[in-house]
This record gives structure tokens, C-alpha cells and sequence, in this order.
């Protein structure tokens, strides 16, 4: 058997399980990617990380015109030192956060899907007021786009249900 057989068959042979359980592409047609895109619309932001949250959210799954579902959410976040100097100076700060949320039908009212996502990212504090001020902006903005991955994942694997 020739490598290129081997590499068809091993191919073949990889996606018989994906046939077999009813896969489909989120974005294929007739996936859920479609049947959300636009359809959602986002609670205002009220603060910087809700800005940034809502940017993303619309980056990924696009700003709604006539929505026809709401996300509303809510953000926590928390600050903790995550290295010490020799000094006890703090070098680097671990913010961690969580959002819940929930998507309502605005026609009717009915909540449709709800969840909760968490993740966490750093930054260093070491260098000057300014330098710290800007990396923490940053980190919050890292966090609010790594958060609002979790829940476009949640809700293209959820939509099938209710979209």
C-alpha cells in the first residue's frame, strides 16, 4: 500500500465517526452559525469591559438589525496579586472574570438559553503608573474578548434548540 492510499484510508476511516454521530458544521449551511448571525441583539454597555464585550460579541456574530432574541449578561471580575519581589513589591496581577448570561425571545419574553463563562489573564505591575494603567486595559480587554469566545461557542452549540 502506497502512503498516499494509507493517508485516504486514515482519512477515511477518521471521518466515518463524525458521519456516524450527525455532525454539521456550525457554519455550513443550514448550521446554527447562520441561524444566529444577526439575529441577537446585546444589552447596552454601560462601562468600559461591557464595551469591549459587546464589540467582540458583534465582531463574532455580528451586529443585529431587527434582533430577534436579546443577550443580556452580567460581568464580575476580581483582582489578585500573582507574583511577589524580593521586596514584596507586586510584579504581576491575575484578573479573573465571569459572565453570566441569558438570551430571551423579545417577542415573547421566554429565556431560551443562559450560562455562565469564566477565564482569567495577567499583567505586569512593575513598571510606571502609566505603564501599569495601560497593560491593566489591556489585560480587561484580553479577558472581555477571551469571555466573549466562551459564550459565541456556547450559543453556535446551543442555537440548534431554539434558533
Amino acid at each position: 500500500m502506497s502512503s498516499s492510499d494509507r493517508r485516504s484510508f486514515l482519512a477515511l476511516l477518521c471521518a466515518l465517526p463524525l458521519a456516524a454521530c450527525g455532525f454539521t458544521p456550525v457554519y455550513a449551511p443550514g448550521g446554527t452559525g447562520g441561524t444566529v448571525r444577526g439575529r441577537i441583539a446585546f444589552a447596552e454597555p454601560d462601562d468600559a469591559l461591557a464595551f469591549s464585550l459587546v464589540a467582540r460579541l458583534e465582531d463574532r456574530i455580528g451586529r443585529a438589525d431587527g434582533a430577534a432574541y436579546l443577550l443580556d449578561y452580567s460581568i464580575a471580575t476580581t483582582d489578585s496579586a500573582l507574583a511577589l519581589s524580593d521586596t514584596d513589591d507586586i510584579n504581576r496581577i491575575t484578573i479573573t472574570g465571569s459572565i453570566a448570561y441569558t438570551v430571551t425571545e423579545i417577542a415573547t419574553g421566554v429565556q431560551v438559553q443562559a450560562g455562565e463563562v469564566s477565564t482569567f489573564t495577567a499583567f505586569a505591575s512593575s513598571g510606571s503608573p502609566v505603564a501599569t494603567t495601560a497593560a491593566r486595559r489591556d489585560a480587561e480587554q484580553r479577558l472581555m474578548i477571551a469571555l466573549a469566545d466562551q459564550i459565541v461557542s456556547r450559543l453556535l452549540t446551543g442555537a440548534g434548540n431554539w434558533s
